[in-house]
């Protein structure tokens, strides 16, 4: 497991750093109604900065249930997400989705933005089949499961990094 940010709320450059590796194409799914929380404070066009100095975004979906406001929609589509609105829990479509990128030959690794533990059997399909894991979320309540299966962690949130904790991301 590979830790690479914590408690950011904006990209502040920490993971640019790495190299970029154009071979690596992610495939990206972001459980909406568990991480597009006010309380996080998590901004996607971050979420999509951090992943794009790790590879090259294939597929990004955004799954939201049927409480998303119209505002939200417009401003996950305007962000270049492909926005999902599932009628009632997201969770069975979410695992669809998720079968569809790891089928994908297009795409090698599988970034899932999520604090749910039931998605820990997207995480250990995914290595079966040969995808890297990026797992991304927020504290308090971001799955200790979900972070062990993961290859690459990701915690997003409010609190900012401090000049030593930045030195020690790698990707």
């Amino acid at each position: 497991m590979k830790r690479v940010s914590e408690g950011i709320t904006h990209y502040v450059g920490a993971v640019a750093r790495k190299k970029r590796s154009k071979e690596r194409r992610i495939g990206l799914l972001i459980d909406g109604p568990n991480i597009l929380r006010k309380e996080f404070g998590i901004n996607l066009d971050d979420v999509k900065a951090i992943l794009d100095e790790m590879g090259d975004i294939r597929i990004g979906k955004v799954l939201l249930n049927q409480y998303a406001s119209q505002g939200l929609i417009e401003a996950i589509a305007n962000q270049g997400f492909d926005p999902i609105v599932v009628a009632g829990d997201i969770d069975v479509k979410m695992g669809i989705e998720a079968m569809e990128v790891i089928y994908n030959e297009n795409v090698d690794t599988i970034a899932l933005a999520s604090r749910d533990a039931d998605f820990l059997p997207i995480l250990v399909k995914s290595k079966e089949y040969g995808k890297e894991t990026i797992i991304i979320g927020a504290e308090p309540g971001f799955s200790i499961a979900l972070q062990n299966a993961a290859d690459t962690v990701i915690i997003m949130g409010r609190e900012h990094l401090s000049g030593s904790e930045e030195e020690d991301m790698e990707v």
